[in-house]
């Protein structure tokens, strides 16, 4: 997963044609911690799509401006737009996050 450090990045890498996945995450964040357990099997299974995670503390406004309200959260972007938003109270486990791929990718 690519580690995205400024808005300039993430602005950048939202404006694929390809749909990509952005995970919002903090250091300070247990479920965040919990979710790395597990993301890099989900990960495998969706090695089509691009991955990249924004750290909502290192880089302020961004979390508000797409309605991350908590973290982890899994969004999906395509041509700069907000395709989708996993909120973090469904990101606990592989299966839910797994789902939630399925639905939104196909």
């Amino acid at each position: 997963m690519e580690h995205l450090a400024t808005e300039e990045q993430f602005n950048e890498v939202i404006q694929s044609e390809e749909p990509v996945i952005v995970k919002f995450f903090a250091d300070w964040c247990p479920d965040c911690k919990r979710m790395d357990m597990f993301i890099g099997d989900v990960m495998e299974e969706f090695n089509n799509y691009k991955w990249y995670q924004i750290n909502s503390d290192e880089v302020k406004g961004l979390a508000q401006q797409y309605e991350v309200m908590g973290i982890p959260s899994l969004l999906i972007f395509q041509n700069g737009e907000k395709k989708a938003h996993q909120h973090s109270a469904y990101t606990k486990t592989p299966e839910s996050v797994t789902e939630f791929l399925h639905q939104q990718l196909g």
